[in-house]
């Protein structure tokens, strides 16, 4: 029974908590009405389910999820796509929002207090490991490779990693590291980032996702709840604790990235701007893009409408439905309308004699004929006029809308109201 037990995936042992709380207010105002994980992306998918679909794939059947910035969207979505796992198959998925468990006064302070207001709800379910994610990061990785490593390496804390050219460390919390990958210190956010000593040009940066047995991370927390100069964040508290009283060992993403066969490199993008945020949606409509999201062995679960077809009408010269190097969700009517690298989500109405360039398009956007859109994010529900230029006069469209560093615009259904 011992070796049965050995030999059995540690997945079946673990809970998945996610950390689903974050503002992202880099994103402007596509986190006015909805937390970061909640915001769309790739034609179908809000950003959490990678890592809840990472965490499924691994075999991991218990999950949970902390929430507390305007976490009304994000709920909503978990609980129309991911209430299918089922108590009598030892299957869990818990949505824990800010609740005030601990105090009648007192919200999630940090990440590691958002753990531990919920201890008395994960005891229960007894999971000998806690794998602890970020729910705002776009990759495929397969936790059980991690979870391996951090039982044979008999570690305290396993810490998941990208290895970055070492200067671009910087705005990260960064491993200095041993020839066996042991964490010697934690530097966070370093001007003179520690190299890795096989390859001294690149650092190891957190990715935010963290190993513990189970038992031992809620000491941890105990502890780091009783210490009245605490921040209760994993990064700035419990982490260096570890790193200088246990043993901390870094996971490099590339030993358990999941990659499909037209995928040529190790896959990870943080969203966390409006220029990433779109350079990472547009770069799916590549002919080969360095995320390949059909596929079939490692998919992306999520929340799937009921919505008809996507339909092109019309095939006139100056007046033809059609849609180049572009992803088309369901339930969308292109109508007499020419888009080019775009990326258009659900239910949207795109009318004649329109043309749409790099485009990405939330759900349930109408645009009006002859408009001209390039280089754009259009929120939720956006309701484009008639004959509306953006994208040819940056400074125009400054004067009207959101226009980031790199120069896309970001237009909301309130930044068209107030046009008149």
């Amino acid at each position: 029974m011992v070796e049965l037990k050995r030999n059995q995936p540690l997945a079946r042992d673990a809970m998945a908590y996610v950390l689903a709380g974050g503002r992202g207010s880099r994103l402007a105002e596509l986190t006015d009405r909805r937390a970061k994980p909640a915001v769309y992306f790739g034609g179908k998918t809000r950003i959490i389910d990678f890592a809840l679909s990472n965490a499924l794939n691994s075999g991991i059947r218990r999950l949970a999820v902390a929430t507390q910035y305007k976490a009304h969207s994000l709920i909503r979505h978990l609980q129309r796509g991911w209430n299918f796992l089922r108590p009598e198959r030892n299957e869990s998925f818990d949505i824990l929002p800010a609740s005030q468990r601990v105090s009648e006064t007192q919200w999630y302070e940090g990440t590691a207090d958002a753990v531990f207001q919920n201890v008395d709800i994960i005891e229960p379910y007894g999971p000998e490991y806690m794998i602890i994610l970020a729910g705002d990061h776009i990759y495929k990785m397969d936790y059980e490779l991690m979870l391996r490593q951090h039982v044979d390496a008999g570690a305290d804390v396993t810490i998941g990693c990208l290895e970055v050219p070492r200067m671009e460390a910087t705005g990260f919390g960064v491993m200095h590291v041993d020839e066996k990958d042991n964490i010697i210190a934690f530097v966070e956010k370093p001007s003179d980032p520690p190299g890795i000593p096989d390859r001294p040009d690149y650092a190891l940066a957190s990715m935010g996702i963290y190993v513990f047995k189970t038992k031992f991370l809620i000491e941890q927390l105990r502890r780091d709840a009783a210490e009245p100069s605490s921040s209760r964040d994993f990064g700035k508290d419990i982490i260096p604790y570890i790193v200088r009283h246990g043993k901390a060992v870094a996971h490099r993403f590339t030993k358990s990235c999941v990659r499909s066969s037209m995928e040529r490199e190790a896959y990870w993008r943080d969203v966390g701007t409006v220029d990433a945020y779109w350079e990472a949606n547009i770069d799916l409509t590549d002919v080969t893009p360095e995320l390949d999201l059909y596929d079939r062995d490692w998919p992306i679960w999520t929340y799937s409408e009921l919505k008809p077809p996507a339909k092109f009408v019309h095939d006139d010269e100056s007046r033809r439905g059609m849609a180049v190097s572009s992803l088309i969700a369901g339930d969308c009517i292109i109508s007499g309308a020419s888009l080019r690298r775009s990326l258009i989500f659900t239910g949207a109405r795109i009318s004649s004699y329109s043309s749409l360039e790099e485009v990405v398009m939330l759900p349930d956007c109408v645009v009006g004929r002859s408009a001209r859109l390039r280089r754009c994010v259009l929120d939720h529900g956006v309701i484009v006029p008639e004959g509306l230029v953006v994208g040819e006069d940056i400074e125009h469209d400054r004067a009207r809308f959101r226009v980031t560093e790199k120069g896309i615009c970001l237009i909301t259904q309130t930044m068209i109201d107030r046009l008149g």
